[in-house]
């Protein structure tokens, strides 16, 4: 190598060493700027005043259970599929919270969490303080929007695979045939027990939403989440009230026509279920000044009741016997 090589290797290697001084230097003006204005502190100024965040139906807010007290629900072999994952080493329930963020659902079905502390707790939410050393998530095998799919599967998949590759966990679950051909089974099974009785309030003369709510208060309607519904004594719907679709949701927005619906597997079991809903539609159609009508749009005979009575009755059966017992938790993962 020549003294003109050495030189100019020389020369570079200050201007690199020049450069990566300056940049440091930089960098330390500004971070001294920043730090008279704004003091280290032990937590985030942004954060101080914030209440910690809860993910819904990751976190419980309910005080821990006493030492070996487990959540009494779990995973659903009978509709459900389920994912196992066992991580390498225990991981703190806020650090497992942040990484299921986003898993709630895959494509149209809905996934339940599920897991296990490091004292062998069974937890169904999350609670801070925890350390999990296994965890379960269980995605519904068919719903009304079908059987889950491939593509929903491969989607719980990937999310499983994220998760032990973050936490050096290991995977187990059943193969993806198995799982679509019991979906395809239990939504066929499902299909034939499914059904939706209506009514129709064909209202003479248009109505504000204000005065329909007023008069279904008066034959015995309450508020069920963002919907009216006729009660049963146990607190679970027998019927709802539906209004009609395009119509702004405002008090003083009017409507030509109000649905009754008896969602069958979603319902408490009745023997005399439509006879209860035309008695209560008959009543808010006289309130109402409306013709009660089949949801075909005709006129509907009372002596049509008993029969009707009696189809939803058999679906009450089936469903029972296939053990989806209506108005259950269990009717109400799969049949939504």
């Amino acid at each position: 190598m020549s003294d003109l090589q050495i030189l100019l290797i020389s020369i570079g290697v200050a201007l690199i060493a020049a450069v990566v001084l300056y940049n440091w230097w930089q960098d330390w003006r500004v971070r001294r700027s920043m730090q008279s204005r704004f003091p280290e502190t032990e937590r985030d100024p942004l954060m101080q005043d914030a209440p910690a965040r809860r993910e819904p139906g990751i976190w419980s807010s309910e005080p821990a259970p006493p030492a070996g007290g487990d959540d009494v629900a779990e995973a659903d072999e009978a509709c459900e599929a389920v994912i196992d994952i066992a991580f390498g080493r225990p991981v703190l329930g806020e650090t497992l919270g942040g990484a299921l963020q986003s898993v709630s659902r895959v494509g149209r079905k809905p996934v339940r969490i599920f897991a296990e502390t490091d004292g062998g707790g069974h937890r169904a939410r999350l609670r801070e303080g925890e350390n999990y050393v296994s965890m379960q998530l269980a995605v519904v095998l068919a719903n009304r929007s079908g059987p889950l799919t491939a593509i929903e599967w491969s989607h719980l998949w990937t999310l499983a695979q994220n998760l032990a590759e973050r936490f050096d966990g290991v995977i187990e679950a059943p193969e993806q045939d198995a799982v679509l051909e019991r979906a395809q089974a239990l939504d066929a099974r499902c299909a034939e027990m499914d059904a939706q009785v209506g009514l129709i309030l064909q209202l003479a003369q248009a109505s504000t939403r204000r005065a329909i709510i007023e008069a279904a208060t008066a034959v015995g309607f309450l508020p069920h989440g963002e919907r009216w519904a006729w009660m049963a004594e146990n607190g679970l719907p027998r019927f709802v009230m539906q209004f009609e679709e395009g119509v702004p949701e405002t008090p003083e927005h009017v409507h030509h026509r109000v649905d009754l619906v008896l969602d069958v597997p979603n319902s408490v079991p009745d023997d005399q279920a439509f006879s209860r809903m035309m008695a209560v539609g008959r009543d808010l159609a006289a309130r109402l000044g409306a013709s009660l009508l089949d949801d075909q749009g005709r006129t509907l005979s009372d002596s049509a009741a008993p029969a009707i009575d009696r189809q939803v009755s058999g679906l009450y059966d089936q469903l029972d016997k296939a053990g989806f017992l209506a108005g259950t938790e269990r009717a109400a993962r799969v049949f939504s």
